[in-house]
């Protein structure tokens, strides 16, 4: 038996990884280059999204945990080139607009959510898409790439990780109570959500994440990683005080030909931070 060390107290900058500068501004209706706000049938859930641009190059932008293309792409909905690619941003189901329903997190959730993000791009009627997955979304990209790798033509990851480790269990159980969370953080989502919504749904993602670490090797998706056949590109920033520089190494060493760019003053929301930078390092990998 041993007893877990004290959670570490969590620097307010770990939690800006919400907040966005940009707002957003999508119409529900006229062009896709204008931009929609819409809900699709998807797995008997209705998927929220947002579309803006209009190049044949589909790429789709898979949110954090708890979190929206409205609160996590703003800058990327807004400034890659809507000549060359067909920018969807999702909120997965319970997050965001895709709710009923309340998000729970079973053993397979990140499997739900690679076949809704995939079916949804489907319905959508792209015949492929490349994914740029933050954080959770990453995982779901990474899934995704595995299992239907004949729908993916590219990958962006950053934040993201294939297995649990006890360091990142201490780190989950220092952001599970949201009152804790700086202002900056909390209030975009707490806008979205609600307080009560957010404060239940982050303590439950916290249980959904740590289930893993239970498992053989902490494994989410390791396993996974040999499959990819995309090319794949791997953002870390050096100073991400959520996830460790040793889970973007294990993915660039397993998913076959991935590239690792390092930004030394990249944190977890390396791609708001410094979007200017992030959105041209994406345009030029996708070309």
């Amino acid at each position: 038996v041993h007893t877990a060390a004290p959670a570490p107290a969590v620097p307010k900058a770990t939690l800006t990884l919400v907040a966005s500068p940009y707002p957003l501004q999508v119409g529900t209706t006229g062009s896709h280059t204008a931009g929609t706000s819409d809900k699709m049938a998807v797995n008997g859930v209705h998927l929220h999204y947002q579309r803006v641009g209009e190049g044949e190059h589909a790429l789709l932008l898979l949110p954090g945990m708890l979190g929206s293309g409205k609160t996590d792409f703003a800058p990327q909905l807004q400034s890659l080139s809507w000549k060359l690619f067909t920018v969807v941003a999702w909120d997965p189901r319970g997050y965001g607009q895709s709710r009923p329903p309340d998000r729970d997190f079973p053993a397979d959730f990140f499997e739900r959510d690679a076949k809704d993000a995939v079916d949804l791009m489907k319905a959508l009627k792209f015949k492929q898409a490349s994914l740029l997955g933050w954080s959770d979304g990453g995982i779901t990209a990474l899934i995704a790439a595995a299992k239907y790798p004949a729908y993916i033509r590219k990958m962006v990851i950053w934040g993201a990780n294939a297995y649990v480790t006890e360091e990142d269990d201490r780190i989950y159980q220092g952001i599970r109570d949201v009152s804790k969370w700086s202002e900056k953080a909390r209030k975009p989502l707490e806008t979205l959500y609600g307080y009560d919504y957010l404060a239940k749904t982050c303590e439950k993602w916290v249980d959904g994440i740590t289930q893993f670490k239970h498992l053989p090797d902490g494994n989410i998706c390791r396993h996974l990683l040999p499959l990819v056949q995309c090319p794949t590109l791997i953002v870390h920033g050096e100073k991400d005080p959520l996830v460790p520089r040793f889970h973007a190494d294990f993915i660039h060493k397993n998913v076959k030909g991935s590239r690792l760019h390092l930004m030394p003053e990249g944190k977890h929301n390396l791609h708001l931070r410094f979007a200017n930078e992030f959105n041209k390092l994406v345009e030029d990998f996708l070309q």
